[in-house]
């Protein structure tokens, strides 16, 4: 399968600083990937939940380790629906994220 495509998977972990205040840290994964778009299906249901589904990417399942965040091609993406595929293949479906993250300092 061509994977030629980069997704960054972004994992977040909270832990308490010397002073007790809670700091949030994010984790990257870079992976390969393939970059599909939605299915006409996958974008209506997605618009009946409120979501603007955007991309299907397919990696390789041993790869993902639940993120719920991911970059692709430097814009940031929810991950809103998982699929197992065949032959160890995961299928992420995403849409924009709307919203502070941990990252976001602004």
């Amino acid at each position: 399968m061509d994977r030629s495509n980069i997704l960054t998977l972004v994992a977040f972990s909270s832990y308490k600083d010397e002073i007790g205040q809670i700091r949030n840290d994010e984790t990257y994964t870079v992976v390969p990937c393939k970059v599909n778009s939605v299915t006409r299906s996958e974008w209506a249901i997605g618009g009946q939940q409120g979501l603007n589904p955007e991309y299907q990417c397919v990696i390789f399942q041993g790869d993902y380790n639940g993120e719920k965040e991911c970059i692709l091609e430097g814009t940031r993406y929810s991950i809103y629906r998982t699929y197992m595929a065949r032959n160890d293949d995961l299928e992420l479906y995403l849409t924009e994220k709307v919203g502070a993250t941990y990252g976001d300092e602004n």
